[in-house]
This record gives structure tokens, sequence and C-alpha cells, in this order.
């Protein structure tokens, strides 16, 4: 079975192609800047790698040309091969889990568009365009919340009139699923412990830490939409919406705009303003720049609550994972979140942590704790997902 994991942008289409009789990764590749002159295809086998400046219209001719590379480089016989392609959805009013991309799935993304304004209107627009133009392919959304609905009331409600949440929806519903996903069963093989304790540390352009027992989501950073939680690269995280009235009043900005800069303005980019690259905060940060070092210090002390909070609630933990861009390349970030946590039995190994590339353990040889870098690997989870839903299909169907 072949399966197509998509990845979209409003101008760009990125896929992994998996074969999921072994789930080997048998090539990636896409489309970026859709609808210019000078679009530039790409696809990668192994170590070869192929480009193409070529005009392409839209999504579904990019998906079309794509096909095309994929059968040309012998990946595919036909484009008919494809079993179906898989989309790590974000959110969609009163629904999540796995489905079947139709017109219901994408009006309800389309619900929450001003919930996840960075994500749901480009994956709405290319969504129902794909959906369109190739009847044939089954398209199936995995949304990130579907993780997260182990979570117990307690840590998922907000303390506002029950009937928002029965009747709205308004809950902490959690995000980055795939990734936590992931690192909640590659962990517990690691320690070879089904019912290890794990701390998983997302921390990227988007970021959020997650509660893991028994391989379940109990608790995550992330609430009703992706701009809550941890401060992210360019969104708020965590904010007092009582503080919205003062700002509109001092600014003379409409709610839109206010809510805009919250959404795409703030973060790491506010706080430092210089950048939303955590590698330019620390470079800036070491030459004595107070604005990066604040932003790294904010950063850290929202890591580092959520962490505390979560050792609470775990009764200890097994292993804390950092993943994600920051998680896995910052040996800065990691060492100030572990720092003086010896308490807990948690304790870095300084030179491993200044090594660590890949999968690999960086605690001190007494931590009672583990504590690993490791790559996620979100698009397996998408393939998985989109094979389980497919074959219960046929199954229903046959």
């Amino acid at each position: 079975m072949f399966i197509l994991v998509a990845n979209l942008g409003s101008t760009s289409f990125k896929y992994r192609l998996f074969d999921m009789t072994d789930e080997r990764l048998l090539a990636r590749g896409g489309v970026e800047r859709i609808g210019s002159d000078k679009s530039r295809s790409f696809v990668q086998v192994g170590e070869q790698r192929a480009e193409n400046e070529q005009r392409v219209a839209d999504h579904a001719e990019a998906v079309r040309i794509c096909l095309d590379h994929l059968v040309e480089l012998g990946c595919l016989q036909t484009p008919d091969d494809l079993a179906g392609i898989g989309f790590k959805a974000v959110h969609a009013e009163g629904v999540t889990g796995v489905h079947r991309i139709d017109e219901r799935v994408l009006e309800a993304m389309e619900s929450y568009a001003d919930v996840a304004p960075a994500h749901n209107p480009p994956y709405v627009a290319a969504m129902r365009l794909l959906a369109e133009r190739l009847p044939a392919i089954p398209l199936v959304a995995a949304f990130e919340t579907g993780f997260h609905e182990t979570i117990p009331p307690a840590l998922r409600h907000y303390a506002v009139p029950k009937e928002w949440a029965d009747q709205f929806g308004i809950k902490r519903w959690g995000f980055h699923g795939a990734s936590h996903r992931y690192i909640a069963e590659r962990a517990a093989a690691l320690l070879q412990n089904p019912k290890a304790k794990i701390i998983s540390c997302h921390l990227g352009g988007s970021s959020s830490l997650c509660a893991i027992e028994a391989g379940k989501s109990v608790a995550n950073s992330l609430g009703m939409s992706p701009q809550s939680g941890l401060p992210h690269n360019n969104r708020v995280g965590d904010f007092d919406p009582f503080a919205l009235p003062a700002i509109m009043r001092a600014t003379r900005k409409p709610l839109e705009e206010i809510l805009e800069d919250l959404a795409s303005r703030s973060g790491l980019l506010g706080l430092s303003g210089s950048s939303n690259d955590l590698r330019d905060i620390e470079a800036a940060a070491k030459k004595g720049d107070a604005r990066a070092q604040l932003a790294l210090d904010v950063f850290v002390a929202s890591v580092r609550q959520y962490l505390g909070a979560y050792l609470l609630l775990l009764n200890g933990a097994d292993a804390i994972v950092f993943t994600g861009g920051i998680g896995e390349n910052s040996a800065t970030i990691r060492a100030a979140v572990c720092d003086r946590l010896d308490w807990f039995g948690i304790a870095l190994d300084p030179a491993c942590n200044l090594a660590a590339s890949g999968e690999t353990p960086i605690h001190d040889r007494t931590s009672r704790v583990q504590i690993w870098t490791m790559p996620t690997n979100e698009e397996l989870i998408v393939a998985r997902q989109t094979r389980e839903w497919l074959l219960r299909s046929s199954q229903s169907t046959g």
C-alpha cells in the first residue's frame, strides 16, 4: 500500500511517499511557488535529487506533477498505485480523529479558520481543490487533536460556563498530536516499557509539552487554539484575554488587528524585536542583546513551568524527550530547561548534550530520569493513520 503524506501551504505542496507494507520512506518532494511563473518542483529518492522549474497553476496540478515524477523514478508503476493522500490536519469544529475529507469536514475546518488562522485557510483551499480535481484518490485528514482525546476532563475544561464546552467545544483540545504520538511510541520502545511516563517537549516554530502515560496523552500545553501554551516563534502563547480592552484603547487598533498581532507578531519575534528564529536570537543574546536574552528567558521559564506541572501530574517521569527544530538542535535551551532539577532526579550530561545529534540519550549516569533528543516523524504517524482508515473503510464496504 502506497500512501502520500502531504504538507500544504498557500503556495506550496510537500510530500513523503511511504510503502506501508514495511513503512519504508520511498521518496520526498514537492512544489514551491505554486501559481508563479517560476514554480519549482523537486523530488528526492535516496541520495538522488531532481529539480525542475515550470509554471504550476494550482495544488491539483502540483500533485499530478509529483505523481508523474514518482512514476518516472520507478517509485510507482502508475499514479493509480497510490492508495490515498494523508494530511496532518490541525483543527475543526466538532471534528477530531481521522476522517475522509468531504464537504462536512471542510466546512468544519472553515468554521475554525479564525481559531487556527495560520493552518486552516490554506489547507481548506488546497483540500477542496484536490477533492474536486482528483476524486479517485481518497483524501484523509488526521487531526492533531485526536491524540489528546484521552486527556481527563479536569485537564481539558476551562473555568468558564460548562455550556461553552458542551455546546460550543470551548476546551483545551491540544495539538502536535502526530509528533507526541510518535514520541510516545518510540520512547516506550527504547525504554522497553509500554507503561512509561514520558514528557514530550516538542520545541520548534510551534511548541508544546505533552504528559504521556502508558502511550496516552494526559495533558498538553496547547489549549483551544495553536496560539496558546508556550511562546511560539511568532505566536503569543498563554495570554490574559482581559488585556485586550486595554491594548485596544492604547493602540486604537480594532480587535481583528490585535489578534493578528498576537498570532503573527508576538512570541519570540515580539519579545526579541529582531527575529522569530531561535538561532538568530541565541546569537544576538551571546552578543549582549538584552531583548534577545529576554526572549530566551521567557521561553525557558514557560517550558520549565509546564515541565514541573507534568512531573507533578505524572508523579515523576521515566523520560524527558526533546524533539522539534529547537528541541533537537539547541543545546543551550535543553541545558537551561534541565538546570537545577536534581531534586527531581533529573541530571543532564553537559558533554552529551553539546554533542547530541539525532536520537540519543543525553542524561548523566546519575540521573533517575532518562533525557533524550529524538527526531519526530509526524509523516509516518499520519501514514499509519491513513492506512488504518483505508483498511477500515474497505472492510466496511467489502
